[in-house]
């Protein structure tokens, strides 16, 4: 559980694991070493998510608010006419959701 959310927040981030490792100023191989089922310490599981932005119990599988977070994180390296299509966007399923009711 926990590299597959590894693997799906670095693969989201657009960088390589290695390039993870480098800015975390860890070994290299040090995150894809976890794909055969081994857990991060403790300071190693928060330093992760510190990096990512989300919680430890996301990286554990123990909650779900990744989606929310990331969602956060995304709409915030928008352009702002990006933002505001996307608005748009969300007002018109709104409304076409209200017609159905």
């Amino acid at each position: 559980m926990f590299y597959d959310r590894l693997k799906t927040l670095v693969i989201d981030s657009q960088k390589s694991f290695n390039q993870v490792e480098r800015e975390l100023r860890y070994p290299r191989n040090a995150l894809a070493n976890y794909r055969l089922g081994k857990e991060p310490s403790a300071k190693r599981l928060t330093e992760i998510a510190d990096y990512f932005n989300v919680t430890t119990e996301y990286l554990l599988g123990k909650d779900d608010k990744y989606s929310y977070n990331m969602a956060k994180l995304l709409f915030e390296y928008l352009t702002l006419d990006n933002k505001q299509n996307l608005l748009n966007y969300i007002q018109n399923r709104i409304d076409e959701l209200e017609l159905l009711e």
